[in-house]
């Protein structure tokens, strides 16, 4: 059901936006680059986190790493994963499919500065063959603006 509340909260808040549902998986983020032709980091994951007994959704590149030293200086306590079964209870969505969309109540919703490299990003829609391809400023006024600085991207390596 969870693909069917994504499509149902886009077609209510935005409903220029399509939920694009594909053949091939898109449950990683290796397989998402892959299905719509971009690299890793454009693919945007949601994390589901629970740092104090407060849990909410951090929403960053890819191919970025939470980093438990930024993430304690943003969110004010060390952050822990949920895992797949508390995730799917509090978000409807089975991990792989994981988004800010179609939410059954409603949660804190974070973006990763990280993010900020890229005019067009492509978070989950609710299933693991169902994404969404939208402008990162719109996804920043769907899900309230909140900027941190909680993840690691990659450094290229040096080779010689």
């Amino acid at each position: 059901m969870s693909l069917e509340t994504v499509k149902a909260d886009l077609a209510a808040r935005a409903p220029d936006l399509i939920v694009m549902v594909t053949d091939d998986s898109t449950a990683t983020v290796e397989l998402a680059a892959q299905v719509h032709g971009v690299e890793p980091g454009q693919i945007a994951k949601t994390l589901c986190i629970r740092v104090n007994g407060e849990v909410f959704l951090l929403v960053t590149r890819g191919d970025a790493r939470l980093d438990n030293g930024r993430a304690k200086a943003a969110f004010g306590g060390r952050p822990r994963m949920l895992g797949a079964e508390e995730v799917e209870e509090l978000t409807s969505h089975k991990v792989g499919g994981v988004c800010p969309f179609g939410l059954p109540g409603p949660m804190t919703i974070y973006l990763d500065e990280s993010l900020k490299i890229y005019d067009e990003v492509i978070p989950a829609g609710g299933s693991t063959h169902a994404s969404v391809r939208l402008k990162l400023e719109r996804l920043a006024e769907l899900v309230g603006g909140k900027w941190v600085s909680a993840c690691q991207v990659p450094t290229a390596e040096v080779v010689g």
